[in-house]
């Protein structure tokens, strides 16, 4: 019945549902320590409502020290027992909500990215999701790129890539990567952290936890990472 409505009788061999709310509001995100603690319970619900499709969920992470506070300024609860729990910023992992996932739903892969990298890979993560082959054209590969770049390095930028047809996904990264050094938007890339007594080094502290939680990340059965 789902489907029906949501394909109006036209026939499809797949459908992209996307809703940043699917999880969790931002307001309850973060309970007691946890990230979207409610995610498990409803990925099990969408392979229960659709037993006899092939279900994949697709999901970016982002790096607590910049998440956190984020989500800490539109919590509904910000008392340190409901959005802490006893638990330290150092203490929430991405790892935990995917274990967690692949428990209640096994038989539903998951892709996922880091967001800081998504203008490097935007372009595959469509491909990925839509379930075209790596070596069609798309459109809108560079749309994210054009948000943080200014419209000289993008004009540049879109030049090269005319001019260089046949470049592997790894060299158009190399030639982004380049691009962006002389011509980001620091307005656009760089991000300030306004949580009370977070200091520059537990920032650090937890840049670097996210780094080896993403290393146990890519180690989850069942689990792709799609990194630059």
């Amino acid at each position: 019945m789902l489907l029906d409505v949501i394909l109006d009788d036209d026939p499809a061999e797949r459908v992209i549902l996307s809703d940043p709310n699917f999880f969790r509001t931002a307001g309850t995100a973060v309970r007691q320590g946890r990230l979207y603690p409610d995610a498990a319970a409803r990925m099990r619900n969408m392979s229960e409502i659709f037993p006899d499709d092939e279900v994949e969920i697709f999901l970016a992470i982002r790096n607590p020290a910049a998440l956190l506070p984020v989500l800490h300024s539109v919590a509904l609860e910000k008392s340190d027992t409901a959005f802490w729990g006893g638990r330290g910023p150092l203490d929430v992992k991405w790892s935990e909500t995917l274990l967690a996932i692949r428990q209640a739903a096994p038989d539903i892969p998951i892709t996922v990215w880091c967001n800081e990298d998504m203008p490097l890979i935007w372009s595959q993560i469509i491909r990925e999701m839509a379930g075209v082959e790596h070596h069609e054209k798309i459109a809108g590969g560079f749309d994210l790129l054009a948000a943080i770049m200014s419209k000289e390095g993008m004009q540049r930028f879109r030049a090269y890539i005319d001019n260089h047809p046949g470049m592997s996904e790894m060299q158009k990264r190399r030639v982004i990567s380049a691009f962006l050094d002389k011509f980001a938007l620091e307005e656009e890339i760089e991000e300030e952290l306004d949580m009370p007594g977070w200091t520059d080094e537990l920032v650090e502290q937890m840049t670097d936890i996210y780094d080896e939680d993403l290393l146990t990340i890519q180690r989850i059965p069942g689990v792709t990472v799609v990194a630059p």
